[in-house]
Order: structure tokens, then sequence, then C-alpha cells
């Protein structure tokens, strides 16, 4: 499977334009957790974790819905948030979140790979650098100095 360089991705963030200004950055834990980072990283504000399972690591349904792995520990009531996922094939993980995160005054979405409010790519799935093994991270990171 194809995997997206760590600088295609980190050049993509980077150069992101977000119409809005958010209180707080979401991250479906685990597959949204890097991808939030590097979006924390940039516009620094807090970030919090959601925790949602519905697909295993071969991205196979393992429940007939996604479930709420554990109750959530902060407060959205009238905040801006942007609710950040790797991978979006259904819909249902990030639809599910939204609806867990109503009390929000507004969530607009990302996802690295898929249909959402800020997408970085919309194709076939790829692997993400974090995820694969070490040989291939090694071939999809270029330094510079």
């Amino acid at each position: 499977m194809n995997v997206k360089p760590w600088d295609e991705i980190a050049g993509k963030i980077r150069l992101l334009e977000f119409e809005e200004n958010f209180d707080l950055i979401v991250a479906i834990a685990n597959g949204g957790i890097i991808p939030a980072a590097m979006i924390n990283q940039r516009l620094q504000i807090p970030m919090e974790l959601l925790k949602i399972n519905y697909r295993n690591a071969k991205q196979q349904p393992v429940y007939d819905s996604p479930r709420l792995l554990e109750p959530l520990h902060f407060n959205v009531s009238g905040k801006k948030l942007l609710l950040v996922e790797d991978r979006v094939k259904t819909g249902a993980t990030l639809n599910y979140a939204v609806q867990l995160l109503s009390a929000a005054a507004l969530v607009k979405t990302f996802a690295v790979n898929g249909k959402a409010d800020y997408a970085l790519f919309d194709e076939n799935c790829f692997s993400f650098p974090w995820i694969v093994g070490t040989a291939a991270i090694k071939k999809t990171v270029h330094y510079s100095y």
C-alpha cells in the first residue's frame, strides 16, 4: 500500500487555512491523535481526546456502530471545535463524534484523507507514515538542515 510522506502531510497542514478561530482541537483516538498534534503545534490551542472505536487496524468494523470507550472529561459547551480524524471511510465515526459534541457552538471536521470540512486528501486508501513499520517511516522522512 502507498505511504504518504511525512513532509507532504506536514506541508499541507502548514499551508491549510482555517476560516474559523477554534477554541479546542478534539482528536478522535487513536487515529486522529498525530494529525491533531500537528495542528495543535501550528494553532497553539488546547487539545483533547475523544476515545471512540469502530474499526480495527485493518480498517474492518469491529462493532455494528462506533462506540464511545470513555466518557468525555472535558467541556465543549459553547466552544468552537476542530474535530480531527485520520481517515474518513463511511463517515460513521465522524458523524457519531459530532453528535457527542452537540453542546459545542460549532464543530468543524478535519481528515487527513476522506470527506470532511477540511481534508488534505480524498483518495483511495493509503498508509500514514506514523502507522507503518520503521523501515517504511525511514523511507518517507526527508531531512533538510
